[in-house]
């Protein structure tokens, strides 16, 4: 795939990216096998854990968690209230769209004294080892992912078509939580309504947005501070993903949708 190759005129001294369907790897382009930072992309992945634990009852999406009045779902959904980073809520449960890496953090928390067992632990044994993961959690469940290319595209064909959790589990996940939530999209401004499913963005029709022109509204996933980004195109039936060295900026917001374009357009 030419388009791909797009990723070598990038200000950075390392850059990968791939295209995969359910069924297999399509094409990939640079190192599919250097370790790098995924930073909130890792929200991806743990979400997965997550709905793993929530089919085996471990956990239950409606039930009290983080701050008062909130629960498992705020916090997936990044509807609690809590702030980016920090143990205070600056708004009420399900009433603003405020992105947050503890509120993942202590959904994890949670796990783990349900399954009695370090979240990394859980992780390994829902998700890295039946996906066959080369990377490692190290640290937050929000952000301390680090992998190679080649785990992207595995997440990426999990997503497409789902082995480790019903599909019916992937549906609500993919699904907007609290529907008409305003708040910012980290990067790109105040968006109305800014929708999120369970740790996995939704593009809908946000302008402007990482993904591309001609990606479907259904499409999903993450981008991190790393110079990393995912997308799950359910309508195309391809996965994208990119792993970088150069932190986000707005070299990123002009590469990542004219890459995303270019690669739905071949």
């Amino acid at each position: 795939m030419e388009a791909l190759r797009a990723i070598d005129g990038w200000d950075a001294g390392m850059a990968a990216a791939g295209v995969a369907r359910a069924e297999g790897v399509v094409a990939t382009h640079g190192s599919t096998d250097r370790e790098v930072p995924w930073a909130s992309v890792t929200k991806v992945l743990t979400g997965v854990a997550f709905l793993v634990a929530l089919e085996e009852g471990t956990v239950d999406l409606d039930e009290p968690a983080g701050p008062p009045g909130a629960t498992f779902r705020h916090l997936l959904a990044h509807a609690s209230g809590l702030p980016v980073d920090g143990p205070e809520p600056i708004a009420e449960p399900g009433r603003r769209r405020i992105y947050s890496n503890t509120g993942i953090e202590l959904a994890a928390q949670l796990l783990e004294e349900r399954a009695e067992m370090p979240f990394a632990d859980y992780f390994a044994a829902a998700v890295s080892r039946p996906l066959g993961l080369a990377g490692r959690l190290a640290g937050s469940p929000a952000h301390g992912f680090r992998g190679p290319l080649g785990d992207l595209l595995a997440l990426g064909r999990e997503l497409l078509a789902p082995t480790l959790v019903a599909a019916e589990t992937l549906a609500e996940a993919t699904t907007v939580q609290f529907p008409g939530l305003s708040g910012v999209l980290p990067g790109f401004g105040r968006m109305e309504p800014n929708d999120w499913g369970l740790t996995v963005e939704l593009r809908d029709d946000k302008a402007p947005h990482w993904t591309g022109s001609l990606n479907g509204r259904s499409t999903f996933g993450h981008f991190g501070a790393s110079g990393t980004f995912l997308w799950v195109d359910p309508e195309e039936g391809l996965a994208c993903g990119v792993l970088t060295d150069q932190p986000f900026g707005d070299w990123a917001k002009e590469a990542w949708p004219a890459l995303s374009d270019a690669i739905l357009r071949s």
